[in-house]
């Protein structure tokens, strides 16, 4: 489903869209070039943050969707929507360095949490945060998210997440009624 808000272009990636997403992600969080915007974790993990296996993941899996925004035909952002009963699980959300604190992330989310409604018809969107991250947290509460306190272990070990350099990471689910 393709739907243009102002001068972005929002649709489903597709197979041919890995590489890019991947680039995309990466640099929005990871290394020297992720300090140009304001989500880095490059002080908190190295390495990768994901790999093409894990976005051909969420691009083939039935219930999830992986939304591609797109300006003038180039990948400026993107976001996993996933389907989890009477929720939506936001994930893998990434915009570009060079284009964050513009007001972008604030649209592209609002666009994330009504096509969920009017895809899924769920009341509610669901996401994980490092709770180290208060900055991020922060930025989603003024979105309407909310902290729940309910922690699940990072999975120290398994580089596929990246490479931890502190030992008290942690995700926080924060949640938001979708009225």
């Amino acid at each position: 489903m393709d739907t243009t808000a102002g001068h972005l272009t929002y649709r489903d990636a597709t197979d041919a869209d890995v590489d890019e997403i991947v680039a995309l992600i990466e640099s929005a969080y990871r290394g020297e070039a992720s300090r140009a915007g304001w989500t880095t974790e490059a002080d908190i993990l190295q390495g990768q943050r994901t790999d093409p296996e894990g976005v051909l993941e969420v691009i083939k899996s039935p219930d999830s969707r992986l939304l591609t925004v797109e300006r003038d035909g180039t990948v400026v952002a993107c976001c996993q929507l996933e389907h989890r009963g009477a929720h939506a699980y936001f994930g893998m959300f990434a915009v570009s360095p060079a284009l964050q604190g513009a007001g972008l992330g604030k649209t592209i989310i609002a666009e994330a949490e009504r096509q969920a409604r009017a895809t899924w018809g769920v009341t509610e969107m669901h996401m994980t945060v490092i709770s180290v991250r208060e900055d991020l947290i922060a930025w989603y509460e003024r979105r309407g998210y909310r902290r729940t306190g309910e922690m699940t272990p990072f999975p120290y070990g398994d580089e596929r997440f990246g490479i931890p350099q502190r030992d008290d990471l942690q995700f926080e689910l924060l949640v938001k009624p979708l009225a």
